[in-house]
């Protein structure tokens, strides 16, 4: 099972507030354990929104937002890419990490949609286009 670990943004990390020396090893090695363990698959942090854009589509419109963006809690500051046996495993793994952040902070657990997920609307023509992209990807 493949999912997305989200870490939330935080006041500190949208003003840019950047980790410790501590902070920085703690991570790094939590990061060790689970490449170890073989479910890290990518991970990084993320600039504060100040740095983004959005783009907001309606319809055939597109709009350029600048950042920054506002509702921290729901802004993103980094993630990781894991592949676990469940939910539980991830969650186990979660409870682990360090806290990102230097103050009360969230970590949110998303999985992917897998090729099963699907069902008949992935025709195996679909399928193999998908596997193809997937493969040519890996190999960049």
């Amino acid at each position: 099972m493949r999912v997305m670990v989200l870490v939330k943004a935080s006041e500190a990390s949208e003003a840019g507030v950047l980790p410790t020396t501590a902070d920085l090893e703690a991570m790094g090695a939590f990061n060790e354990a689970l490449a170890a363990a073989g479910i890290l698959r990518e991970g990084d942090g993320l600039k504060p929104s100040a740095k983004g854009v959005r783009v907001v589509f309606d319809g055939p419109g597109r709009e350029i937002v600048p950042g920054p963006f506002a509702a921290v809690s729901e802004l993103l500051a980094g993630y990781w890419i894991w592949e676990v046996a469940d939910m539980e495993e991830a969650v186990a793994w979660v409870l682990r990490a360090p806290n990102p952040m230097p103050m009360r902070s969230e970590i949110e657990i998303r999985p992917f949609y897998e090729p099963e997920d699907f069902g008949p609307a992935l025709t195996p023509e679909l399928a193999a286009q998908e596997e193809a992209l997937r493969h040519k990807l890996a190999k960049e």
